[in-house]
């Protein structure tokens, strides 16, 4: 049986997301015994969630299971499909090294944990918003191994949507509850790439 490079790539991108899933649950059933201190949940944060949710595993899940589109489909060679799963095990990587740095203060919303602390380690060490970093990641690993322009797109779309409804108000948050230590922390990292932004 001879597989297509098209399917090697659909094949790992699958995987990538099966491997997103086992990093992220115990860190959420862990969270569910932390007590919320508080909590800024709006609805731009559940639009936020809802198009990262969608552009990185529901329109490229469906474009696996289905091959729609396919008007948008381009040739998938060898070198693309590596190099994304190259950049897809490096947002898969970064997420671990994030969860595993926030742990206990991990929450999939805007919210502050009992006795939260500021993490600056780790990967919070080079960026303040990691966690953003490996979502970045995950959407041009994504364009590589899945070779669809629409999916492609959806992955940087649903990412930037999500960074840009939750960054600020993330901040502000920090700001509120850790005052000049998190105004500190600002001024010596970037937000989501090393050394430029």
């Amino acid at each position: 049986m001879n597989i297509s490079v098209a399917s090697i790539g659909e094949i790992l991108w699958v995987i990538g997301i099966v491997a997103w899933y086992v990093v992220r649950y115990p860190f959420e059933r862990r969270a569910r015994r932390v007590r919320v201190m508080s909590s800024r949940r709006s609805p731009t944060d559940t639009v936020g969630l809802a198009a990262a949710l969608l552009g990185l595993a529901i329109v490229p899940g469906l474009y696996v299971a289905t091959g729609i589109p396919r008007f948008a489909d381009y040739p998938a060679l060898p070198w693309m499909v590596g190099l994304g799963a190259l950049i897809f095990a490096m947002a898969l990587w970064t997420f671990r090294r994030t969860h595993k740095a926030l742990g206990r203060n991990w929450s999939i919303s805007l919210e502050i944990r009992e006795k939260h602390q500021l993490i600056s380690n780790g990967p919070y060490a080079l960026v303040r918003h990691p966690m953003y970093t490996s979502f970045l990641l995950m959407g041009i690993g994504q364009m590589f191994l899945l070779s669809n322009w629409v999916v492609g797109l959806a992955g940087i779309l649903g990412f930037a949507l999500l960074f840009f409804l939750r960054v600020g108000k993330e901040e502000r948050l920090m700001l509120e509850f850790f005052g000049p230590e998190y105004r500190a922390y600002m001024d010596r990292t970037k937000r989501i790439i090393p050394y430029l932004y």
